[in-house]
């Protein structure tokens, strides 16, 4: 379901979404579960223009103008100190980027492709002989989990990508535009 068609249910109220990860305190390899989305009749989007990830304070920041409109919890790369520099490093990048892609049906519960590598980062990849990757996404949690709710909400388990809650995914997905600037800070 792309974005026009979900915001515009959501905003009627009549917008569900599959829990494909499975309900906290579920245990992995529950039935996928369908529950509704619930927004209050009355509140109206916020129209987004910007996201702003805060690595070291573990937050995501959807801006209207310079105002903070919602804020998540994110997880991070196993190894997210740090400017990401090549394939398999595990860190999450650095420095500033669009919003590429959606995709309703990844691995994760829904993703946003990150514009990684910028060519900054294509750049330095290239002076040090490496592959500079890619891939990284803002995506919920993973559709088969391996652990129990909780780890993935208090330890930083990606790849490189940025993590939220199911909940959390699907607010951004439907207050983020296509191609909305983010800006990855340390």
């Amino acid at each position: 379901m792309n974005f026009r068609i979900l915001a515009a249910l959501a905003a009627a109220g009549l917008a569900s979404v599959s829990l494909a990860g499975g309900l906290p305190g579920t245990s992995p390899g529950t039935p996928p579960a369908t529950q509704p989305v619930m927004l209050r009749s009355t509140e109206a989007l916020p129209v987004v223009d910007r996201v702003v990830v805060h690595k070291g304070q573990r937050r995501l920041d959807l801006m209207q103008g310079g105002n903070v409109v919602r804020s998540y919890h994110i997880a991070l790369g196993l190894n997210p100190t740090g400017q990401k520099e090549r394939s398999g490093d595990f860190r999450t990048p650095e420095g500033d980027y669009r919003l590429d892609r959606r995709n309703s049906r990844s691995d994760y519960f829904l993703s946003i492709k990150v514009s990684y590598p910028n060519e900054a980062d294509l750049r330095r990849a290239r002076a040090r002989h490496w592959q500079a990757g890619g891939s990284i996404m803002i995506h919920g949690l993973p559709n088969l989990m391996k652990h129990e709710a909780d780890y993935y909400h208090r330890t930083d388990w990606t790849d490189g990508c940025i993590a939220v809650s199911n909940a959390d995914m699907v607010e951004i997905w439907m207050l983020t535009p296509d191609n909305a600037r983010i800006d990855i800070l340390p």
